[in-house]
């Protein structure tokens, strides 16, 4: 890569949440292996990202790369409407057995945000079947679903990624956000907000979205299991079906396989990506109960009325399967334990920093909220002189490295973003 395929970059090429006028630096990278990434310069860099939540065995995995090489030989795609095929169902078997018994009609789609769009129209369909027009949705404030119009359409309204459409958008309902944190005290008036609206639009809800005990781009918060269990019970009362959105949080980052497992619930609806693959490719799905399925089979449309072209690919099939099978050998357990020890000895001290409102670590997620908007520009060309790749977003700084990360790497991390903290030149007051 020379300076002619960046000038190219940055004429043609436009990347996520970044301008064509006067875009953000783009870093090449050339490859990568384990946690590392390695510049067009030869110099290698930490990875504090696992590549948005997804990378979670590290790049090149001999295992996932293998299971990538076998299937090619056989076939890369084929259509899923009419036809099946064994990389599909061993994946399907094994997602069986990582999950509830009561899911257990999988629908596998392409991307996360697919994943949503698909569990909410699951969702309008089930109500359709059984003689309800039920449209709205309801969900809690800070969230964050995909950048699709539908899951747009519930995550947090005043979230600056979005408000740029909320005049656009179908609207839904908000409660406010959980305010008691993860690991601290239960305070039943958390619920009221979220009780007093199912209640009062018990018969036009379709369905209730959250992510769990994880909130991501809506702000990194992290709220109380008590308020998820809250929901479960108001959800089984009035009979809504609840959609649990373990895009980013599945798959062991918080500490647990699935983050609603802290709170001892099952989901109507789970939603799963980002490290269903590995990180190695896209690959998303919905799962659901057989009576929210046998129900939409049954309406008007004896089907449901979604598929992706490539939904089912062989290949990002096969791969998920060797992911999930590593993941099953338990190893994951331990990393995470080590990597939260490690984030807290390092993070929860700069709790005193002046530029910090407020450290929050769970599992393998470590989140430093200052108190004034970060200039992203500047910062991320410190982290890379520095080895690290580490990409803020508005005041918050945070890690979620790959499960293999070595502690002198994870060490490095977190002294780089202490080391940022002390420069005023990477803050907008």
């Amino acid at each position: 890569m020379n300076q002619s395929d960046l000038n190219f970059d940055f004429k043609h090429i436009w990347h996520p949440y970044s301008s064509m006028i006067n875009p953000l630096p783009c870093y090449p990278i050339i490859s990568a292996k384990g946690i590392h990434l390695k510049l067009n310069n030869g110099k290698k860099i930490i990875d504090g990202m696992s590549s948005w939540w997804s990378v979670i065995h590290g790049y090149n995995n001999a295992r996932l790369n293998k299971s990538l090489k076998d299937q090619i030989k056989k076939m890369s795609h084929v259509m899923f409407g009419g036809i099946t095929h064994p990389s599909a169902i061993l994946l399907c078997r094994k997602l069986i057995e990582i999950t509830p018994k009561k899911l257990e009609c999988i629908f596998l789609c392409d991307s996360g945000s697919v994943a949503i769009e698909v569990a909410m129209k699951m969702s309008l369909q089930y109500w359709q079947a059984l003689g309800e027009k039920r449209c709205t949705f309801l969900t809690i404030r800070n969230g964050y679903h995909g950048d699709t119009f539908f899951a747009m359409s519930v995550s947090d309204p005043a979230n600056s990624i979005h408000s740029l459409y909320s005049t656009l958008l179908p609207t839904h309902l908000f409660a406010n956000a959980p305010k008691c944190v993860f690991g601290e005290t239960w305070n039943e008036k958390d619920i009221y907000s979220f009780d007093i609206l199912i209640k009062e639009n018990k018969s036009d809800i379709a369905a209730v979205i959250m992510e769990p005990i994880v909130q991501g781009v809506g702000g990194m918060k992290f709220y109380h299991p008590k308020y998820l269990e809250k929901v479960r019970y108001l959800c089984n009362h009035y009979k809504i079906p609840l959609i649990i959105d373990e895009i980013a949080t599945g798959f062991g980052r918080t500490g647990k396989l699935f983050a609603y497992e802290y709170a001892n619930i099952i989901p109507d609806i789970l939603c799963i990506g980002k490290a269903l693959t590995g990180g190695m490719m896209s690959l998303s799905a919905t799962i659901t109960t057989k009576n929210i399925a046998h129900t939409i089979s049954n309406g008007k449309a004896n089907c449901f009325m979604h598929g992706p072209t490539f939904m089912g690919n062989p290949l990002a099939c096969a791969v998920a399967t060797e992911n999930i099978s590593i993941l099953q050998e338990k190893k994951w357990k331990k990393q995470i334990f080590n990597i939260e020890s490690i984030l807290k000895l390092k993070l929860l001290p700069l709790q005193q920093h002046p530029k910090v409102l407020n450290i929050r670590v769970l599992g393998a997620i470590g989140v430093v909220e200052c108190l004034y908007k970060i200039n992203i520009k500047r910062i991320q060309f410190f982290f890379i002189k520095h080895g690290v790749w580490i990409r803020p977003f508005n005041k918050l700084i945070y890690l979620i490295p790959p499960y293999i990360i070595d502690q002198y790497s994870l060490k490095k991390l977190a002294d780089v973003i202490s080391e940022a903290l002390d420069n005023d030149n990477f803050f907008i007051y």
